[in-house]
């Protein structure tokens, strides 16, 4: 029986469905200390002094820091797109003699209970001279500090000959693109327990990277990496924003090791929203150059990013992709993108999401619209025009994000544009609404088509071991977000072993049980996690088949594995021995194999230096009311080709998840600051979220027409491909309904702003 390609039902979810859910408010230990993070009140200001006697006179408390007590601890590093000159702009654990963004942490309080904790930080005051706050992006660059820019660093991408392409452009259509800030905001707020047991510093509440992170903060704590322990419970919710090293982890630990009692600390959600990194804000200028025929010659432009205060541990991953992934599917013969990082006085950003992807979409899918509305040519015409072919795969852009070479690996774009139509019912579709119009509803349609990218190297590692009773336990470095890491890589290994997947242990994200590991990011899992573990538990199957053959007499050609029992192939009946029975006999003392190393156990590594990139297509239909400014989404269609569907339930789910998220950011969800930068969204009545009544029923067609060449499963990554065109369609649609092409140029398309764009014609 074959399990890769089924939907076949989690493993993860019983304990969570039965109370039995282990996250990190969950976890506490004997004798702990709660930690209270004292928090900014200024976007920026220059220290004067930090007045904690009074605190210290609350009883139960048992320390209060300051930078002073962690002046020996280094700033936060960077794990991924390190570029020349950002160290400066790295952000320490407790505000030095600035801080510079509401929320940003100042001391520490530690005491014996939560709520005495937070009642002697209340008591903690701040007396600071206020300076000017820096918040927008696209304003001049003002000095961070002696001798360096609030303009951090460029990211360039380019091939081709930009300057003779214009040149010879029929025409040039040029947009100016913002895109709002928001980011993930996961049912569970980050936490983090610190304790020290018999020698070893334990951190639990880890998520995503826990290696990666064992390892930078045995740098910053001076450690061995073998003397820290990271423990990934489970996780409410990740979406680039829970996992990475702030500084509320690297605190925990140091007052565990100083003060000699484990260390506890939850974000509540007010401090999740001033605190956590934000994403997304980026301001484009952009032109693109097209033929007679709208042929896209070259596009050109620059973007601001707002990184925020600091430069967080994805330093300039963001920009990177960004510029990168802006061609799309598109062919062009020249390209260049420059993104300047930007500091400003708010909550430092990271990646949500489809990092740089959302954004990048959302500017080109505006470009290819307004391309088309300029030249009147249908916009799903204009596209095919450009597509890149089927036959060019691979096709190399000519330039690298996240230190690989751009590739396209597979992709037939304009097949999958034309599933997605005839899935929708497209034609039929714009009768409909051509019949609605006439009624007077204001009601249109949208699409766009994307590439993302998946699969990032550059290895993994899996070791599988089946023990004496047959179970079969698979221990990754992979860290699970709630995606669905046990059951795709169960069902990998029961194809390869040639057992049930329901067997089958899967354990992450746990940095005692494996040397290495890389997480989960980059939507990278099923492709590198699942082909180390086929390679390990193909591995496995090929030693119990020798140690069989040796049992049963038999040649291991001419046997098989079957439901954990190797079997005869030719005969229906016959000696038989299970996976249990065989790793018994493999036991140390057995020498069954000769010189071979006991047990029924071996590790499996895939490496890889490019990533697999899938694509999509996603159309929306959507009514304005032109009173309220409110858009409703009435119908949302995607259809994606994932190259080999492992679980298609589970590709179902990430992809109508990643819908929410984008809708999201496309109509509700922005961070707001005001002139003096003050954050004024900080609670769920400011902070819009869509909830089930905002989100259609998501329809999902998966295709499989691409598998990639790059791994034997021909898999490709799933994770992001709902959310990252989403705000492009959204403005596609609204564009369509009010008969107003290039109507929406920023996001999110609240009230107020469709309201705006209503206003100039509703006045004449």
């Amino acid at each position: 029986m074959n399990f890769v390609g089924r939907s076949v039902a989690r493993l993860e979810d019983r304990p969570l469905v039965t109370g039995n859910g282990r996250f990190a408010a969950d976890v506490s230990f004997t004798h702990q200390l709660h930690m209270r993070v004292v928090r900014s009140p200024y976007a920026h200001a220059r220290i004067r002094s930090i007045d904690t006697a009074a605190a210290r006179n609350v009883p139960g408390v048992v320390a209060i820091w300051t930078t002073a007590n962690v002046a020996d601890i280094p700033p936060i590093d960077f794990r991924l797109t390190r570029i020349e000159g950002l160290d400066p702009y790295r952000q320490p654990i407790l505000a030095t003699d600035r801080v510079r963004y509401v929320g940003e942490p100042v001391a520490a309080v530690f005491a014996t209970d939560a709520y005495v904790a937070e009642d002697a930080a209340d008591l903690v005051s701040i007396e600071a001279e206020v300076l000017p706050a820096l918040t927008q992006a696209d304003a001049p660059p003002v000095a961070f500090d002696a001798g360096h820019s609030t303009e951090v660093a460029l990211v360039r991408k380019s091939f081709g000959d930009i300057d003779a392409a214009f040149a010879r452009a029929h025409a040039v259509v040029a947009l100016d693109l913002k895109i709002g800030r928001h980011s993930g905001v996961p049912l569970e707020t980050r936490g983090a327990i610190a304790r020290v047991a018999r020698g070893i510093l334990e951190l639990h509440g880890a998520a995503k990277v826990p290696h990666w992170n064992r390892d930078a903060l045995a740098r910053m704590l001076g450690r061995e990496p073998s003397s820290m322990h990271l423990h990934e419970g489970h996780v409410g919710g990740g979406f680039g924003v829970r996992g990475e090293i702030y500084p509320e982890d690297v605190l925990v630990c140091v007052a565990a090791l100083r003060l000699g009692r484990p260390v506890k600390w939850i974000e509540d959600r007010r401090e999740h929203l001033m605190a956590a990194n934000q994403s997304r804000q980026q301001h484009f200028r952009v032109r693109a150059a097209v033929d007679a025929d709208g042929r896209l010659l070259a596009i050109d432009g620059e973007f601001f990013h707002d990184q925020g205060a600091y430069v967080r541990t994805h330093a300039a991953t963001v920009p990177d992709l960004a510029a990168a992934m802006l061609p799309g599917p598109y062919r062009m013969a020249a390209y260049r993108m420059v993104g300047r990082i930007r500091l400003t006085n708010k909550t430092p950003c990271g990646t949500y999401r489809a990092p740089g992807r959302y954004e990048s979409t959302f500017v080109r899918e505006r470009l290819m619209d307004a391309i088309a509305d300029r030249l009147k040519i249908d916009p799903i015409e204009i596209r095919r025009r450009n597509f890149i072919a089927k036959s060019e795969m691979p096709y190399v852009l000519g330039f690298d994000t996240l230190g690989t070479e751009m590739a396209y690996d597979s992709g037939d774009y304009a097949g999958l544009l034309d599933k997605a139509l005839a899935a929708a019912g497209w034609d039929k579709l714009q009768k409909d609404l051509q019949r609605r119009r006439a009624g007077g509803e204001t009601v249109g349609a949208g699409l766009a088509v994307f590439v993302e990218k998946s699969g990032l190297g550059p290895f993994d590692g899996v070791r599988v071991t089946v023990d004496t009773s047959g179970a079969v336990e698979v221990v990754t470095g992979a860290a699970s977000v709630g995606q669905g890491v046990e059951t795709v890589v169960a069902q990998i290994c029961a194809d390869a072993l040639g057992v049930d997947y329901r067997q089958i242990n899967v354990v992450h994200g746990q940095t005692d049980r494996i040397a290495y590991g890389m997480g989960a990011f980059a939507s990278r899992v099923t492709v590198m996690t699942g082909e180390a573990t086929r390679i390990a538990a193909t591995k496995v199957r090929d030693k119990a088949l020798a140690a069989a053959a040796s049992l049963l007499q038999s040649a291991p050609e001419t046997l098989d594995i079957i439901n954990g029992k190797v079997v005869r192939k030719s005969a229906a009946q016959g000696p038989s021995v299970t996976l249990g029975e065989i790793a018994r006999a493999l036991a140390p003392a057995a020498k069954l194999l000769g010189d071979a190393l006991p047990g029924l156990s071996a590790e499996g590594w895939f490496e890889s230096h490019h990533m697999t990139y899938p694509y999509g297509v996603h159309l929306a239909v959507v009514r304005v009311d032109r009173d309220s400014g409110a858009v409703v989404v009435e119908r949302y269609a995607v259809a994606y080709d994932i190259g080999k569907a492992v679980n298609p339930m589970l590709v179902e789910g990430q992809i109508a998840g990643g819908v929410a998220q984008g809708l999201g950011g496309a109509l509700f969800e922005e961070f707001l600051y005001d002139a003096r930068g003050e954050p004024l969204s900080v609670n769920f009545a400011d902070y819009l979220m869509p909830t089930a009544r905002e989100i259609p029923p998501i329809e999902v067609l998966i295709t499989e027409d691409a598998p990639s060449p790059l791994n034997p499963l021909g898999l490709k990554g799933a994770g992001e491909g709902g959310v990252n065109p989403v705000g492009a369609v959204i403005a596609a649609a609204i564009d369509d309904a009010l008969r107003m092409p290039g109507a929406v140029n920023e996001l999110p398309v609240t009230p107020q702003r469709l309201r705006a764009l209503l206003r100039p014609h509703q006045q004449s």
